[in-house]
């Protein structure tokens, strides 16, 4: 229940994301179900490598460059998918920090709706 409502949350949290910013396009939130569906795999499946593999530049960068990689997965799951598009690298980057800053909020609230038990 809690992983349905998380991936239903950060669906509106990628409607959101094209609602504030106009680099970001997504058509219906059968688009953004998708979206979330596939940048949750993308973040769960790609980002470990790509950090990884770019560690040194990460450290050179004090973490900065996580906000590239997080910009290009962003910018790939847009490219595989209809219904999902970005402008260029410039929206990429800009809508990852929107949903992710969405993702953190809807973190704190599924632990708050969902408390695990002890």
């Amino acid at each position: 229940m809690k992983t349905l409502t998380r991936w239903l949350l950060l669906a509106g949290a990628l409607l959101l994301v094209a609602w504030l910013y106009p680099g970001v396009v997504v058509t219906s939130y059968g688009s953004a179900l998708i979206a979330a569906l596939v940048l949750g795999l993308f973040n769960t499946l790609l980002r470990p490598i790509l950090v990884l593999l770019t560690l040194p530049v990460t450290v050179l960068s004090l973490g900065l460059f996580l906000f590239v990689i997080n910009a290009l997965l962003f910018w790939a799951a847009a490219s595989v998918l209809e219904g999902f598009a970005v402008t260029g690298f410039g929206a990429a980057l800009i809508g990852s920090l929107i949903y992710s800053l969405c993702g953190m909020v809807i973190d704190v609230l599924i632990e708050r709706l969902f408390p695990t038990p002890e």
